[in-house]
């Protein structure tokens, strides 16, 4: 394929070169978004008289065939095109002739890039917001049935406090309405102007008109891009790849609680036959996989969060060929975090919980002996000595292998007399968390 720029060039590009230059093979994703940049600006530059308006509309005529055939299959991309923009531009040209000479008037790869790039990451935000809320709904189906089902709440990894199974997943529905939020913020930065009109770097002579194709695009128009920064900013990629980043902390961390409740330590959950593996080797075992992948791809977008921060940090304004890597590293972000979201809601929604297990777990570990220390506290009794009493409790009940639910009363009042009957009440589990959710109940209302 001829370079559209080679007038300036007297010999061809080593053919080494022309494919380590070549982005093709991965900014071809955007083309719906390039072809839909260029509809607006060859609109814009019908509409202001810059070109004639039966070229503008043979352009877009053209421009629309070629979007048609591409999603139809009838037209596959050039792999000896530079990137998707001279593939289209060139395409356009075959197609229709001389007018398709005109599209690139007032107008730069630099400012088409940024534009592409900001349209297509729309798109994908938008997408990556969709899967999260499936993901939110789904949480809330399974919690929904376990508002009653006790477990044990951690700190260190060690049993803390009775808690209910509905209390923990909705621990990571908070999580991910987060995430929710931090991806509408980026995109509404993002979306706050449009680079087309800015060229190369410093604008143009003609007369364009950057309002409408930013409307004919759907960015807003409050803050009207400096030329030099809207071609050379990336930041838009960094806060995405940064949100996408926290996302898939919050994945990989419910992937580690779904891979320790698989375990036969604990046997909380037992994951459905399709989302499990097995071994080539051991007949008995059941593999959590999928979570696993989920927790190691984690590493995967902080590192492109990483390289994206790399690449941007040294560069003078404004375009530099640097930034071609930067789609890279943001494709992959969105790659991985789209592909473990789809994956995660069906794994949730066939696992099996088992109550009961969860269930005798709290039962061990002494998980309410706050509330038994709180009792005496309720007596009247100064919070630290009430600690130290039921610390020496607890002692006692390691040593004869009882629990607070079943020590006998008798010893209970050898250790305080303040203890009654009404303590088994006390430090009865269900107890233990329907009365924290009634205080938070209250608190909210």
């Amino acid at each position: 394929m001829d370079k559209l720029w080679a007038g300036r060039f007297s010999k061809e590009t080593d053919k080494t070169v022309n494919a380590f230059n070549s982005s093709i093979a991965f900014d071809c994703r955007m083309y719906r978004e390039d072809i839909q940049g260029s509809i607006a600006h060859a609109t814009m530059l019908g509409a202001v008289g810059i070109i004639p308006k039966e070229d503008s509309e043979k352009i877009i005529t053209g421009l629309e065939s070629i979007l048609q055939d591409i999603e139809n299959g009838v037209l596959e991309f050039d792999p000896n095109a530079e990137d998707i923009h001279m593939f289209i531009e060139a395409e356009l040209t075959k197609r229709i002739g001389e007018p398709g000479k005109k599209l690139h008037t007032a107008r730069s790869r630099n400012d088409q890039v940024a534009t592409d790039l900001r349209l297509y990451l729309r798109r994908e935000t938008e997408e990556i917001q969709n899967l999260l809320i499936q993901l939110i709904n789904t949480l809330c189906e399974i919690a929904t049935q376990h508002h009653d089902t006790v477990m044990p709440g951690y700190t260190h990894l060690q049993r803390a406090q009775p808690i209910t199974f509905d209390s923990h997943l909705l621990a990571y529905v908070g999580m991910f309405a987060r995430d929710i939020a931090r991806l509408r913020d980026a995109k509404n930065i993002m979306n706050e102007g449009c680079p087309l009109g800015a060229c190369a770097l410093a604008g143009t002579t003609y007369p364009i008109d950057r309002k409408m194709t930013s409307d004919l695009l759907g960015f807003d128009y409050t803050i009207a891009y400096e030329t030099l920064d809207s071609v050379s900013d990336r930041d838009f990629c960094i806060e995405i790849a940064g949100a996408l980043a926290i996302i898939m902390v919050h994945l990989s961390r419910l992937s580690e609680e779904i891979i320790l409740w698989c375990s036969w330590e604990f046997k909380f959950i037992e994951l459905d036959d399709a989302y499990s593996t097995g071994s080539s080797i051991m007949p008995q075992k059941k593999n959590p996989d999928v979570a696993e992948l989920i927790r190691g791809k984690s590493g995967r977008v902080f590192g492109d969060l990483q390289a994206l921060l790399v690449i941007m940090k040294g560069l003078p304004l404004a375009y530099n060929k640097d930034m071609q890597e930067v789609q890279e590293a943001v494709y992959d972000a969105v790659d991985t975090v789209k592909l473990c979201l789809e994956v995660f809601a069906p794994m949730l929604k066939t696992m099996t919980v088992n109550k009961e297990n969860m269930r005798s777990a709290a039962a061990k570990g002494f998980i309410n002996a706050t509330d038994c220390a709180d009792y005496l506290v309720k007596k009247g009794m100064a919070f630290r000595d009430a600690y130290r009493i039921t610390g020496e409790i607890v002692a006692l009940c390691i040593e004869r292998n009882l629990d607070l639910e079943t020590l006998p009363i008798i010893i209970y009042k050898e250790k305080c007399e303040l203890f009654d009957n009404d303590i088994y009440e006390a430090v009865n589990l269900e107890n233990c968390v329907n009365n924290r959710k009634v205080n938070e109940n209250n608190e909210k209302a």
